[in-house]
């Protein structure tokens, strides 16, 4: 706590005391979402970071963000809805889903056919989650019928889990292969469906001027660059 506070004073001062905006981002962008904080140069930027449905829920109940991420366009299109955005979302990143094992595939695994398995143990992201969508309407085009042992709040637990060994395997975004103790197999792009990231201002935002600006920043070149050393695609 106190390294976080000393950060946070480090911050503020370079900004001449400027209070900064509060950015909400999907946990998919955790990592991706703090270096852009890091590299947007129009003033401080705190990021706060959750499942996108427990943004929209926190948005809805009146948390100080300035500007909310979210890994679907159904959490934007609720943004919509709520009235609460100062203009409509764009996408600013997108991504592909990938299978998450153990380092050296112990299982064999090479597709999400072999998620089928009874003796597998696999973890799913819950339907209410961006991921867990995405997830159910791969696995219901391509007809198949995987029984997860637990269905998980964020696609983070869904990777923990495979990382701590308590699930064979696990369906992720291809961003979240590289957080290491695990290893990917890859969903082809024919099969995995695009998941895109919404950015927008919320309406509330007292500072709506650095607000609208970090959003147009998503979309330049050197945040693009640097979403793709993260892994996302335009």
């Amino acid at each position: 706590m106190r390294r976080l506070l000393l950060s946070l004073v480090v911050v503020l001062a370079g900004w001449g005391g400027e209070a900064p905006i509060i950015v909400g981002g999907a946990s998919s962008m955790a990592e991706a979402a703090d270096e852009l904080a890091s590299d947007f140069g129009q003033g401080p930027v705190e990021v706060s970071v959750a499942g996108s449905q427990i943004l929209v829920s926190q948005v809805r109940e009146g948390a100080p963000l300035d500007v909310v991420l979210t890994a679907d366009e159904a959490t934007a299109s609720e943004l919509v809805r709520l009235q609460v955005l100062a203009t409509d979302p764009i996408v600013f990143a997108t991504n592909r889903l990938a299978i998450a094992v153990a380092p050296g595939n112990p299982h064999a695994i090479s597709g999400i056919e072999d998620l089928a398995n009874p003796d597998l143990t696999v973890v799913l992201a819950a339907p209410q989650v961006p991921a867990g969508r995405y997830t159910a309407e791969m696995l219901e085009a391509a007809g198949v019928a995987v029984t997860p042992s637990s269905l998980e709040p964020s696609v983070r637990s869904v990777l923990a889990k495979v990382q701590l060994g308590e699930a064979d395997a696990g369906i992720v975004y291809r961003t979240d292969i590289s957080r290491g103790d695990v290893a990917g197999v890859e969903i082809p792009d024919t099969v995995s469906p695009v998941a895109e990231y919404y950015a927008a201002a919320l309406a509330t935002s007292a500072q709506p001027e650095t607000a609208a600006a970090f959003v147009a920043f998503l979309t330049t070149p050197a945040a693009r660059a640097l979403l793709a050393e993260f892994g996302f695609s335009p």
